[in-house]
């Protein structure tokens, strides 16, 4: 019951080799073509708070796969506030009370990374490091933030976990309680920063005057669902990407466009070969597998802000007790270091951690041969 309350599987799932290297060439692909000059100029335009280039990334993005009968690897979507990872890590050392060393060591670069990158000073260090989301104490992931706040401790910066409203205004930047802040761990939903509690970040990102990190940026170029409609796009990868890795890449995204660009014709017919995906949800939410969808949900859905994804059915794992899990997988990721490889079980439509005996799991690494 211990392990089914954290969302941590007792299973382990196996992955071939030559699907994590699939995998990793997506995140570095995908990267790649983020960093192109004129890759920005051919999406649709950005809302003005991704326009603002800040010089650094963003921490821990995660980027999630199904593997088809094939074996080819699909990108199901892309995140800038990847959860989970101290989970995954449980799965290993279920009594740990922090990540283990390496990859703390990892994590706790990536962070001062960003900030020397946002500072342009190879030797610069936070002083308090806020981590923010809404009424934090309240989300399933607190206990994550938690461990991200003792690491940040731990290397002797000052770190707080806080709701957007405990943050204070001033001429020079963010404070709380007076300390300047200098680095926002961003753990809020809000990705474009549009809501009215994020306004005082919203600010301060436009002035440059703290390190936000995930960031607006990084988003708008990577994890808006709609770029998935633009990587559908073949000429769009061959403009940017050499023939090979353009090819490479086309063939890891599954399909994706506009509801109201499916034709009326094909779209009930072919409804079960399709994922309907709202353009702003996360976790899940709001996400319709297409054989469960009724006629009138499909009438009830936003042509301009659903997305129609082709379906890519995820890997069923068997356990030796006769269970059966969809599985799906997640790297976690900064710019082109891979973090942490992870599997989530679940059973139902959507991925999810409420399954029993579900949740993240273990990955043991099988030759492709």
């Amino acid at each position: 019951m211990e392990i089914q309350q954290h969302g941590i599987s007792p299973y382990t799932v196996n992955l071939s080799t030559s699907a994590l290297k699939q995998m990793i060439n997506v995140v570095r692909d995908l990267q790649n073509l983020s960093e192109t000059p004129n890759y920005p100029l051919s999406l649709p335009k950005l809302p003005e708070i991704a326009q603002i280039e800040s010089g650094h990334y963003s921490v821990l993005m995660g980027y999630d796969f199904h593997i088809d009968d094939s074996q080819q690897v699909k990108l199901i979507e892309v995140n800038t506030n990847a959860g989970g990872l101290w989970y995954a890590a449980q799965c290993y050392q279920p009594e740990a009370k922090h990540f283990p060393r390496k990859l703390a060591n990892k994590l706790l670069d990536t962070f001062l990374q960003e900030y020397r990158l946002f500072c342009q000073d190879q030797n610069a260090l936070p002083q308090l490091i806020a981590i923010i989301d809404h009424a934090p104490e309240q989300q399933f992931l607190y206990p994550e933030m938690q461990v991200f706040a003792s690491l940040f401790k731990q290397a002797g910066i000052k770190t707080v976990i806080i709701d957007p409203s405990q943050i204070e205004t001033k001429e020079a930047g963010l404070y709380y309680q007076e300390q300047a802040i200098d680095l926002v761990y961003n753990r809020h939903c809000d990705f474009y920063l549009s809501s009215p509690e994020m306004q005082n970040i919203a600010e301060a990102w436009r002035k440059q005057s703290v390190c936000l990190t995930p960031n607006p940026r990084i988003y708008g170029l990577l994890a808006d669902k709609r770029r998935m409609i633009d990587w559908s796009d073949s000429e769009l990868l061959n403009d940017f990407l050499t023939p090979p890795v353009a090819s490479r890449l086309q063939q890891a995204i599954p399909h994706t466009q506009l509801l109201h660009s499916v034709p009326k014709e094909t779209l009930w017919p072919e409804r079960k070969q399709k994922v309907f995906k709202p353009t702003t949800s996360y976790a899940s939410r709001g996400v319709y597998i297409g054989d469960k969808l009724t006629k009138n949900k499909l009438s009830s859905l936003d042509p301009q802000k659903t997305l129609v994804q082709q379906r890519i059915k995820p890997t069923i794992t068997h356990t030796l007790g006769g269970e059966k899990f969809k599985t799906d997988f997640r790297l976690f990721v900064y710019h082109k270091t891979i973090l942490a490889t992870c599997a989530r079980l679940y059973q139902g439509q959507v991925t999810n951690l409420r399954t029993p005996n579900g949740g993240f799991s273990k990955i043991k690494l099988v030759s492709s041969e």
